[in-house]
């Protein structure tokens, strides 16, 4: 029996086109085989500084206003996730209604691979953030402190998917910025002028590691890959109150243990049409794909699992037993590409995908 086992996306340009090479091992046994991309229901977070952008940008119905008062504000839909207080639920196909919890613990080797255990979870965190007004000034544990502090480590990518005119992002410490300085400002709520805050444009990103101090100013629209966890310090808000009208709790002391005090003025992966790694860290790798119209971009069954991100434009799924509309994806979707399937996704229009890996 012969097994797809790795797929290796090796580009080389060729006539303006990107070109993909497979490769295909014999195996032993019988062929695994999962046909199916794993689509979830969203689950829409209302935060304090959201707003209603995934409705215009990305054709999403939001939930609706309470009876009598203003639609809330919605700032980040969890698109795929597996932790306690939250599931993602399969939407469509053979696996409709189950959680990714009870898929993978039912069919680990098909959906991670043969060596993953059904107990393990999903390790990725992906979101939709619409940052209508500017996020408080935080920090997410590294692993050498994570454990003391009770709280989980967390790299993060940003994708900058749109945003308005003068948007800008925050990352890191201004050159030269001492510890010292910095709890100095918090005293005197002129931390802003010791952190790196630069403009952005759409189709910018960012790998954010632990430990980097970092704000999302207003007027973005994010998509966030993002290591497994839920632990976030704030050290500054602004002057802002939370939903509740209260000042919303501060972390100081769990972010100066946290703060990387070496971490001075990183540099974004700048936007370009062109295919290229955007994030590689130790728990994930990102890699960016422009595909004019009519291209494909193949995925081998046995290779590793992956997520497909659709940024812009929109794709067709040609070889699974996927059909109909069920197999379009369109801007703002997000699918798990399990380890046991194999698939090519063919361009209807002009697209870009973003192709999430390595984080088995």
């Amino acid at each position: 029996m012969i097994r797809l086992r790795k797929a290796h996306f090796l580009p080389q340009r060729q006539t303006g086109q990107i070109q993909y090479f497979i490769t295909i091992t014999k195996t032993h046994g019988k062929i695994i085989h999962m046909a199916q991309f794993l689509r979830f229901r969203s689950l829409y977070q209302e935060r304090v500084w959201g707003g209603r952008v995934l409705e215009t940008a990305l054709g999403r119905k939001l939930p609706a206003a309470p009876a009598g008062g203003a639609p809330k504000p919605i700032g980040e839909s969890w698109e795929i996730v597996d932790r306690p207080e939250a599931q993602s639920v399969v939407r469509g196909g053979k696996y409709d209604g189950m959680t990714l919890r009870a898929l993978i613990e039912k069919h680990a080797a098909d959906v991670m691979g043969p060596r993953w255990e059904a107990s393990r979870t999903f390790p990725i965190l992906v979101k939709w953030l619409d940052c209508r007004e500017r996020l408080s000034l935080q920090v997410h544990p590294p692993a050498s402190v994570a454990p003391e502090l009770k709280g989980e480590p967390k790299t993060e990518n940003w994708y900058i998917a749109d945003c308005a005119p003068g948007s800008h992002l925050i990352v890191g410490l201004r050159r030269g910025v001492t510890r010292e300085e910095f709890e100095h400002a918090i005293k005197n709520l002129t931390l802003e002028n010791c952190v790196h805050r630069f403009p952005v444009k759409r189709g910018d990103s960012i790998l954010v590691h632990s430990g980097q101090i970092h704000a999302i100013d207003g007027g973005n629209l994010i998509l966030e890959i993002q290591q497994n966890s839920d632990t976030t310090y704030r050290v500054y808000d602004w002057g802002r109150t939370g939903l509740d009208g209260k000042p919303r709790q501060m972390h100081v002391a769990e972010s100066l243990k946290s703060i990387k005090w070496d971490d001075f003025e990183p540099a974004p992966m700048r936007a370009e049409r062109k295919a290229a790694v955007i994030a590689d860290a130790r728990e994930f790798r990102i890699r960016r794909v422009p595909l004019a119209k009519g291209e494909k971009l193949p995925v081998a069954a046995g290779g590793q699992p992956r997520i497909l991100s659709v940024v812009e434009g929109r794709v067709r799924e040609t070889l699974s037993s996927s059909g109909g509309a069920d197999a379009v994806l369109t801007r703002g979707d997000n699918v798990v590409l399990p380890y046991a399937g194999g698939f090519a996704f063919e361009a209807l229009e002009d697209s870009l995908l973003l192709v999430t890996e390595n984080f088995c």
